[in-house]
């Protein structure tokens, strides 16, 4: 006996189009961002950590860094550039530093902080954490987001979510086309 041909009428039901299907979101605005990094900053604060330098990851980690650097009141912020994603959930295999590559010696026994803004995978802050780590006295980090596949626990996480994450500096397409776009 041959399995029964469904009822054109309800094929709504059985068949889904992928277009169709709406990606869970989380949307970060200016105004949440501004009290989600000041919340990250206080747990700092309450955890008695003094960081010597904040370490941004390269480009969402920039924005927090900056945030929590006037929050802390530190001025020493730097930055490394890592590629990972391509687009949304479209990475590469592994995270790749791209040049210009941070003087390490700049970090050599301080406490630092390094600041992105999720811990999606967590490879790209596990590479960070690699590589400072034979040189800082003590490294933590702080994230705003932490998505429950991530390898590794951030010492400091504003939320946990595992929805896709559409942040206020990146929300809107950029304003030169991909011919112009620079990497």
């Amino acid at each position: 006996m041959s399995p029964p041909t469904p009822d054109p009428a309800h094929l709504d039901d059985v068949y889904v189009d992928e277009a169709e299907v709406e990606v869970e979101r989380e949307v970060l605005t200016w105004p949440a961002f501004g009290e989600a990094s000041r919340q990250l900053a206080a747990q700092v604060v309450a955890d008695g950590f003094r960081p010597d330098i904040i370490l941004a990851i390269a480009r969402g980690g920039l924005t927090v860094a900056g945030a929590l650097g006037y929050a802390l009141a530190i001025k020493n912020c730097f930055a490394i550039s890592v590629e990972y994603y391509t687009g949304i959930d479209e990475r590469l295999d592994v995270p790749v530093v791209l040049p210009p590559m941070p003087d390490l010696v700049a970090v050599r026994d301080l406490n630092v902080l390094i600041a992105d803004d999720v811990a999606d995978t967590g490879d790209t802050l596990s590479t960070v954490e690699q590589i400072i780590h034979p040189h800082v006295r003590e490294a933590r980090s702080a994230v705003l987001y932490t998505k429950s596949r991530s390898i590794i626990t951030p010492t400091y996480t504003w939320r946990k979510t595992d929805a896709w994450i559409t942040f206020p500096w990146s929300a809107d397409e950029p304003l030169v086309g991909p011919e112009q776009a620079q990497g």
